[in-house]
């Protein structure tokens, strides 16, 4: 069921939004009535995309904090209320780098860069009984693992076990989300758009590359609209009624096969935490 039509359009930021999935939900979003926000790393791009559905836009590079910590300034002070943030922004990258920040770039662009930009808005999100929805991946399940000891996989770095432990962090943020602030109107849900035809994994040396970066292997993948539905559903209806709050999903439903660390609620109060304490947030 749909969210009815109220005085005026709902609000919805979507990161990583100049292109793939999250330009699709853009546009979907638009059509829908949405007032959409539009924020992405490339400027060009990011402006076409805003024109295309009549959008503000802001340009930030997630493996820069100071763009976030920008970013959130900059969206506090321009809109009164955020009905929808749409951390959809990320990737699958390549060799072990560090930012600026000295993050390992994977780590900080899938993960600690949206969880410090929801923090830095969660006054004006708990304000709005907001929704924030985050663009995970069933990579957490094949190749994610949590070690808080080794948060950044100083000890075991791949390109492919990366991008599965942010997305499975993805996961623990959403439910300790849910458990915090739920009860005072916030929503939080996780989903995995599924094998979708963009230019993910272009940076990357992992496997993966080829198959999102060939032609054949292109042949299997699904659209950006198809990846952008899920997104699109939680972002038009309410929760408790189109779906739940604090719950990962895979193909329109609630997952079934989850990765083992996923449901560890200890591990994402101390995820939680510790990331609180990287970005330099309250823990609250």
């Amino acid at each position: 069921m749909d969210i009815p039509p109220s005085g005026s359009p709902r609000t919805t930021v979507i990161t990583g939004a100049s292109d793939g999935i999250g330009a699709a939900a853009a546009r979907l979003l638009a059509e829908a009535g949405h007032r959409v926000v539009v924020v992405g790393r490339n400027p060009k791009k990011t402006a076409q995309v805003a024109a295309e559905v009549g959008g503000d836009h802001f340009v930030a590079d997630f493996t820069r904090l100071a763009d976030v910590r920008r970013l959130a300034a900059e969206l506090d002070e321009a809109y009164p209320r955020i009905d929808v943030l749409a951390n959809n922004a990320g990737g699958l990258l390549g060799d072990r780098a560090r930012t600026v920040d000295g993050h390992e770039q994977t780590f900080q662009l899938n993960h600690l860069a949206p969880f410090l930009l929801t923090s830095l808005l969660l006054d004006k999100l708990l304000a709005s009984r907001a929704a924030v929805i985050q663009t995970s991946s069933a990579g957490a399940r094949f190749f994610g693992h949590l070690d808080m000891d080794d948060l950044e996989h100083d000890r075991d770095f791949s390109a492919h076990r990366a991008y599965g432990t942010a997305k499975l962090e993805n996961i623990l943020f959403t439910t300790e989300l849910h458990r915090r602030f739920h009860d005072r109107g916030l929503s939080a849900a996780a989903f995995h758009p599924g094998g979708v035809a963009t230019n993910f994994g272009a940076e990357s040396t992992s496997v993966f590359r080829q198959l999102y970066q060939n032609r054949i292997g292109k042949m299997f993948l699904t659209s950006p609209e198809q990846g952008a539905a899920q997104l699109v559903h939680f972002a038009r209806t309410e929760p408790g009624t189109g779906w739940q709050s604090g719950a990962y999903y895979e193909r329109g439903r609630i997952a079934r096969r989850v990765n083992p660390q996923a449901g560890d609620a200890d591990l994402a109060r101390r995820l939680w935490e510790r990331s609180a304490e990287l970005v330099g947030v309250a823990a609250g």
